[in-house]
């Protein structure tokens, strides 16, 4: 029977589950349903309808797919939330559904569902191939059998043992058979990084197309796919986390198997660590291979029959490690020879091996390892082509060995370091011969190694075609250390040839899965290399600095910030404090610092910076100018906009004497000024630099080029915030189509250009326009960028101004209410984009009525710009004409009157008598002097402020148009009727001219002017 309230109590859940998502608009959640495969329909009218109690869906997939939707937003936007559990939620609604049809709802055929598609399987992940002759161990059928002692099923197994064991074969055969069983979701990550693992679900989630799957937001992509892992109920899956090698690599991203419908985790580590087990987890130890499966495995491999006996012995030899065993048997059957023959060569170099160095690992393995790697590498370097085997696994040993793109290894710094050890070992002059060395001949030794089993080669596996496993490259590290005097001199040259190989084939843009590649690679590197990568006279090696910036761009702004740390930890050690690349390095590590949200500490580090790298480098060296910017920018971004202004017009002498005007660092200097000196309010000259920078940049590197791009984007915006309006809506949509074209529609360059546009629709009065434009935005922002990006905040501020600025002050104040605590949660409370918010705040909250708490939320935003920015900082300037102008609007016009006087004197002194903030407090004194009752005064004060904005701004600007109004209505009520007609009238036709017939100014002009005709 249907519970009667089971409509409201579905409506009320999905309500707070809507809320805590961010209340995402019905258009918004209608695309995402059309993103899904296959789409799920969700039309705004019925959405509405589901969301207030007055139906339900009427299938469950869409009912499946809000909730999935909703909780994957309200999991990143507000962790406090709870959400009911999925049984809850299908319970409900099947409840609901029952309710309806016996209330006579909406009968379930009111809407015609076409039949299901079948849903594709996805495979996301390389898995590794079988091993020639896998043997089916007693591990694999314990692993299969998935229960513990007390017979419980355990959905999450940690493979457990010692290096060359067999674990990833195992998980591999086990990934292999549920692929066949038919899982529909198999994902193989490689998981010896943090990176790696979050990269993989990132990928993941996109093949699935979940909502927020974003490629520039691998960490909340991550995040979606492991909230539908934990919550789907119509598909099985199968993680396998190949390669643990820290525990804290995993915290947070476990998939939670035990909670979901159909989901199963299996992890591979040589670690005995307490945290990878736990409830819900079981370890399988694996060990070597059983005497039944080594002689299984021997007999399946060798080509003929072999003596049993001699079998035996050759397992013991090699202690049953089926890594150990692999070698023995490609070598056998390669040479020619037999087990007594390979017995043999073996025991000379198990001799040589037999006093363990003093890393060596607790038992045997590596050195079984290492005798069989000697063995097989001669003679795989004995093999055409001849010389190149050896070589190429040594640049291979420093790489990852769970994936290494064949590119790196077949790049010009590959070939040419291959052509000169093949060269010394042949004998033959470098350049000349059967010693070169092309990708097809280093194609062809890694044919031979993977038949000499000491690396898997697969030329399908794109970005990852070479493996190694962990014991065989640590082997070749080892051999190439310990030759004689020039080892350690050779591993240097070997670690900085991988170093530029991977930087040879780095892609600036575009990466994806490519680039999370090299970071795993240029981070196995840099575990391996000690000091290699570190020199006095080249300092750090430039790999280094780039990982951590292509880690930046991917979004992972956290990780960078530690990366950079590490790495600045690494310059101190070894190049010292005074060196080029250790400055350098802090350098990044403040900039990151700034980006991951600690703009103070960003300021302090730089500052700390400065002296050091003047005093070591010069004042005019490169690195110096460049850390007088970082410092200037975050200054400016934190609310110090004129000192940064300051700074940059000192740099600009600078770099013009250094570099000459055409330079990147003079035009990106004359950016930062520009951009600067808007923010002090000098709107016009920003516009009037941007006009000559925008011509030097389309001279110079012409129209597509980034910076030209940029330019124009700042220069549009400028033209807006002076008040230059004439064609700026066109202006702005023909710069849209142009930087989406060029950096692709969800570059941050289209985002920002598209919420440009939405700022120039509403100053031409399309506020509605703007909204409109500001919630399509949002939804694409919080797709690539995240729920808590501050771009992504910032449209939400916006969207909620215009809303007010449309006449919805309760509406705007309700959305900056909610936005305020996400930015003090995101960005903390003094930050520049958190004070903004609660001025804009408390100013719709006094016009809606609320002019006393307008005043008081002033006053402490007052007190609080001043603790932060000063009191000449033009932002506490203009906090201070808000409260005096609420001050007036709540009874105190004669103390507002005398506030604004003061301020007045306040900002001709700092800012100047031509700043926007300083004509704005007299036009604002003008229009209380008239309220007071001196309309003469008033209109007097008007026609001078006039004077100086058309001197300042120009006739046609938005605030000499304002300023002309404010003069018509002082005008009438003085008296002049006609002196108002004849000012409104004008102005009526420039603003028809300028802003168009049906722009709100001109319409409010248009009444004015009619009410003055009137009375006259």
């Amino acid at each position: 029977m249907a519970d009667p309230d089971s409509t409201e109590r579905w409506a009320r859940a999905l309500r707070e589950l809507w809320q805590a998502a961010g209340e995402p608009t019905g258009g918004e959640i209608e695309r995402q349903g059309g993103r899904q495969r296959p789409p799920v329909k969700v039309p705004s009218s019925s959405w509405s309808e589901w969301r207030n109690g007055k139906n339900v869906p009427t299938d469950r997939a869409t009912a499946h797919f809000l909730v999935t939707y909703l909780r994957a937003r309200a999991r990143a936007r507000t962790p406090s939330y709870v959400a009911p559990d999925d049984a809850w939620w299908e319970g409900t609604w099947e409840s609901a559904r029952a309710e309806r049809r016996g209330k006579g709802g909406r009968p379930a055929t009111a809407h015609h569902t076409p039949p299901a598609e079948p849903v594709p399987r996805v495979r996301e992940g390389v898995v590794p191939r079988a091993a020639d002759c896998f043997q089916q161990r007693e591990a694999a059928t314990s692993l299969a059998a998935a229960v513990d002692e007390s017979g419980t099923v355990v959905l999450t197994q940690v493979l457990r043992g010692m290096g060359g064991v067999g674990k990833t074969q195992l998980a591999a055969a086990y990934a292999r058979r549920a692929w066949a069983a038919g899982v529909q979701v198999l994902v193989w990550v490689n998981a010896a990084t943090r990176d790696g693992i979050v990269t993989a679900y990132a990928r993941a989630a996109r093949r699935l197309g979940l909502p927020l799957a974003d490629p520039d937001d691998p960490g909340l992509a991550a995040e979606t796919f492991l909230t539908w892992a934990e919550t789907a109920t119509d598909r099985s899956w199968l993680v396998v986390l190949d390669d643990v090698r820290r525990p804290a690599d995993v915290n947070g991203l476990w998939p939670a198997a035990d909670t979901s419908a159909g989901g199963r985790v299996v992890v591979t580590t040589r670690l005995r660590e307490a945290a990878l087990s736990g409830s819900g987890r079981r370890t399988v130890d694996i060990g070597v291979f059983t005497t039944d499966e080594a002689h299984a495995y021997l007999t399946a491999k060798l080509p003929e029959p072999q003596d049993r006996t001699e079998l035996a012995a050759l397992a013991a030899d090699l202690g049953h490690l089926p890594i150990g065993l692999a070698q023995a048997a490609a070598y056998i059957v390669d040479d020619g020879s037999d087990v007594s023959a390979y017995r043999r060569r073996l025991a000379t170099q198990l001799l040589v091996r037999s006093v363990p160095g003093a890393d060596s690992l607790p038992d045997d393995h590596q050195r079984i390892v290492s005798a069989t790697w000697e063995l097989s590498v001669d003679h795989a370097d004995r093999t055409d082509p001849a010389g190149l085997a050896r070589p190429l696994l040594q640049l291979a040993a420093v790489l990852d060995g769970a994936g290494i793109p064949q590119t790196a290894l077949t790049s010009p710094p590959a070939l040419d370091h291959l052509a000169r050890l093949r060269q010394r070992e042949s004998g033959r002059p470098h350049g000349g011969g059967e010693a070169e060395v092309d990708a097809a001949a280093v194609d062809r030794a890694l044919r031979v190694l993977h038949r000499h089993n000491l690396i898997d080669h697969d030329r399908t596996a794109a970005h990852q075609e070479v493996r190694v496993h962990q014991l065989i490259q640590r082997a070749t590290r080892e051999s190439l250390v310990a030759g004689g005097d020039t080892g350690a001199e050779s591993f240097t040259r070997l670690v900085r040839t991988a170093a530029d190989s991977l930087l040879h084939v780095w892609p600036e843009t575009g990466q994806g899965e490519f680039g999370s590649v090299l970071r795993a690679n240029s981070a196995a590197l840099r575990d391996v290399s000690g000091s290699s990568l570190f020199a006095e006279d080249t300092g750090a090696h430039r790999v280094l600095f780039h990982a951590i910036a292509d880690l930046g761009r991917t979004g992972q702004v956290g990780a960078a910030l530690t990366a950079s740390q590490d790495l600045t930890d690494a310059c101190l050690r070894h190049l010292g404090p005074e060196h080029r690349s250790t400055l350098s390095a802090r350098n990044n590590l403040a900039y990151w610092r700034g980006e991951a949200g600690d703009t103070a500490g960003a300021i302090t580090a730089f500052q700390e910076l400065l002296p050091d790298v003047s005093r070591l480098l010069g004042p005019d060296d490169r690195d110096t100018l460049n850390t007088r910017s970082n410092l200037a920018r975050c200054q400016g971004l934190a609310g110090d906009a004129a000192r940064a202004a300051a700074t940059f017009e000192e740099l600009l002498a600078d770099t013009l004497r250094q570099y000459g005007p055409d330079a990147l660092e003079t035009l990106t200097t004359r950016n930062n000024l520009a951009y600067f000196r808007g923010l002090t309010g000098d709107a016009a000259g920003a516009v009037a630099a941007y006009e000559e920078l925008v011509a030097d940049h389309l001279r110079v590197r012409g129209p597509d080029h980034y910076d030209t791009l940029v330019s124009r984007i700042n220069l549009t915006r400028w033209r807006g915030a002076a008040g230059i309006t004439a064609d700026a809506v066109p202006a702005h949509r023909t710069l849209l189509v142009d930087v989406a074209r060029v950096l692709g529609p969800d570059a941050p360059e289209t985002l920002i250009t598209r919420r440009n546009l939405a700022f120039a629709l509403g100053t031409a009065g399309d506020t509605a326009g703007a909204v409109t434009e500001l919630e399509g935005l949002l939804a694409d922002q919080t797709r690539v960028l995240g729920p808590d990006h501050p771009d992504t905040l910032a449209t939400r501020h916006h969207l909620a101004s215009w809303a007010g600025q449309s006449g919805d002050f309760p509406g705007a104040v309700a959305a900056l209410a909610e936005l305020l605590p996400d930015r003090l949660r995101v960005l903390g409370p003094d930050a520049p984009d958190t004070l903004v918010t609660r001025n804009n705040l408390a100013y719709f909250r006094g016009r809606s009525g609320d002019v006393e708490g307008a005043v008081a939320a002033y006053q402490e935003l007052l007190d609080d710009r001043l603790r932060i920015l000063g009191p000449d900082a033009p932002d506490t300037l203009t906090t201070r004409a808000n409260l005096a102008a609420f001050r007036a609007l709540a009874g105190d016009r004669p103390g507002a009157v005398v506030a604004l006087e003061e301020l007045l004197v306040h900002q001709t002194r700092v800012l100047g008598p031509d700043h926007t903030g300083t004509l704005s407090t007299r036009n604002n004194l003008a229009r209380w002097l008239g309220e007071e009752g001196d309309a003469t005064g008033a209109a007097a004060a008007l026609r001078e402020l006039h004077a100086d904005i058309v001197r300042t701004h120009g006739p046609d600007s938005l605030l000499a148009l304002k300023i002309r109004g404010s003069l018509g209505r002082w005008q009438g009520e003085a008296g002049d009727h006609a002196g108002a007609v004849s000012t409104l009238e004008a102005l009526l036709a420039d603003q028809i001219r300028i802003q168009g017939p049906d722009h709100s100014d001109t319409s409010a002009t248009r009444e004015q002017l009619e009410q003055w005709r009137g009375r006259g």
